[in-house]
């Protein structure tokens, strides 16, 4: 079967993926080359819900490692992680677990918004990308970035284009020979003509700085 020329809804497989870096290749020589010199990303996929969203919050401007080893010990502290368990974890534990006030307070409106209805995590599949990202920002603590790596890793959207992700605006910069670090508006005008694989060009990028870590 051949994959839809367009994803629409439906969340990237790895045949998905590996049409939409086929297309992206035959449109960027910059993309093709890299595609060439590293092969195909990974998936990066992670299970949609109130988990991922919650690790999502930890990763914001901090490094992925220190973000992973949160998590960890939250759901080590919070077993099962849900949003009624978390609302009982007190500040104290929520900061030997690593979150800043500033998160823990986010963390709670998150976990608020889940269990008074106010965000359903199970509709948000069933929802286009800008409904998915009006009804995350909702949230207190949920910004643009947050909304975005939610929508290209736990829902699999082909178009999410995380204009404010350091590494992506890095990758960006050095993969098209550019003389300084492209901001929102530049990252966001330098894809428009990877739409509507987006979210594909990211992998490739990402794939392109994690090729890199003694440089990093």
């Amino acid at each position: 079967m051949t994959p839809p020329a367009h994803p629409g809804l439906a969340p990237l497989t790895e045949a998905t993926l590996h049409h939409g870096l086929t297309d992206l290749a035959q449109r960027d020589s910059e993309l093709a080359g890299l595609l060439q010199r590293l092969g195909p990303p990974p998936l990066w996929a992670r299970p949609p819900g109130f988990g991922t969203l919650l690790h999502i919050i930890l990763e914001q401007q901090v490094s992925l490692a220190s973000a992973r080893a949160a998590y960890d010990r939250l759901q080590a502290a919070a077993d099962p992680l849900t949003p009624a368990r978390l609302l009982e974890l007190d500040d104290a534990t929520l900061r030997a677990v690593g979150f800043s006030r500033q998160k823990s307070a986010y963390a709670r409106h998150l976990a608020e918004a889940v269990l008074t209805g106010t965000l359903d995590l199970a509709a948000l599949p069933t929802l286009d990308d800008d409904a998915v990202r009006g009804q995350l920002q909702a949230v207190k603590g949920i910004g643009p970035w947050t909304a975005e790596i939610y929508l290209l890793m736990a829902l699999g959207r082909a178009d999410a284009w995380p204009v404010g992700d350091l590494a992506l605006a890095v990758a960006a910069q050095e993969v098209k020979g550019l003389e300084r670090r492209p901001d929102a508006a530049a990252l966001h005008a330098l894809a428009e003509g990877w739409r509507p694989w987006r979210a594909v060009a990211a992998r490739l990028l990402w794939h392109h700085y994690l090729s890199k870590p003694a440089v990093r």
